[in-house]
């Protein structure tokens, strides 16, 4: 049963006071260990997502708002995308991989290695034009067997990946984070923005993109003002919308922190949907939420 909470919006920036939209947030559901990936299908009107502690995805119809399992054990995942033929891809801390579910519902191992070495466990992950595959690998799954199962890393550190599923070729593009966590392409992918979660920096940093889809730079965007970023998205005007632990943060794209959505619980991940993709869906915790906004997910199809 859906259950509706007042919405609070902290407006830091006149240009956050062009957000706005509903005045309730609505819980849809709450009965997780710690919720995140949420990622949102347009031609099902479903949102599933992780439930990592538990070992399972779990999906919510937005027709009749009725919640279940998609799939247990499911890996210990935690983020998910969509490819650009709708099929799921996920992060599975318990199998140290990087899968996809097929439309025929098996499930396909995409990579799970790096030099011959097991992965750490790979947490954030979004599709880029081109078909490739960008990945973190933090190692919070192998830390205890709460996330996924203790081990030692095989890795010499935390990188993110590029995986091209036309080859096969797995390639660090950058090693210089600590536990590096969500990650986003600008609207024009010649940027990408990543996370870094570990607590000694809790702070996040963008890259340019080049021409051979290597990385350069990696300035500070901007550091968390509440918690730890986790998950981050972009609207269809460029703004970043990142997870925090007082709820969203929403930063224009010169790096400026214009407002908030604050919500009762530590947001792990978020992802724009609904028929309009104007409906921002949050997992925080032990719950998933959602608002509708007066803007709109980035005009990717698969964002």
């Amino acid at each position: 049963m859906v259950e509706t909470l007042p919405a609070t919006f902290e407006v830091l920036d006149e240009r956050f006071a062009r957000v706005g939209g509903d005045a309730r947030l609505e819980r849809l559901y709450s009965d997780c260990r710690w919720a995140e990936g949420p990622a949102y299908f347009a031609a099902g009107r479903y949102l599933s997502w992780s439930d990592i502690p538990n070992d399972r995805i779990l999906r919510w119809d937005e027709i009749t708002g009725a919640v279940g399992v998609f799939r247990s054990p499911a890996g210990y995942p935690n983020g998910h995308t969509i490819d650009h033929e709708g099929r799921l891809v996920s992060c599975e801390h318990g199998t140290r991989r990087v899968t996809r579910t097929e439309l025929d519902g098996s499930v396909s191992v995409l990579v799970d290695q790096f030099h011959g070495k097991r992965l750490n466990s790979p947490n954030d992950v979004v599709v880029r034009r081109d078909g490739t595959i960008w990945f973190t690998d933090p190692s919070y799954g192998i830390h205890s067997d709460y996330e996924g199962f203790a081990a030692d890393r095989e890795q010499d550190g935390c990188h993110v990946y590029r995986f091209d599923p036309a080859d096969g070729s797995c390639v660090s593009v950058t090693d210089d984070f600590k536990m590096p966590n969500g990650l986003a392409f600008s609207l024009d992918e010649s940027q990408l923005y990543v996370v870094d979660s570990d607590k000694s920096e809790e702070n996040m940093r963008v890259f340019d993109v080049t021409a051979e889809s290597s990385l350069t730079g990696g300035r500070l965007f901007a550091s968390c003002t509440a918690g730890t970023f986790d998950g981050i998205r972009l609207d269809n005007q460029g703004r970043i919308w990142a997870s925090a632990g007082d709820g969203v943060h929403c930063f224009d794209p010169d790096g400026t922190l214009i407002g908030k959505i604050l919500v009762p619980e530590v947001v792990s991940n978020l992802v724009f949907g609904g028929l309009k993709r104007n409906v921002l869906f949050m997992t925080a915790t032990t719950s998933v939420y959602s608002i509708m906004l007066k803007v709109t997910g980035a005009p990717l199809l698969f964002a």
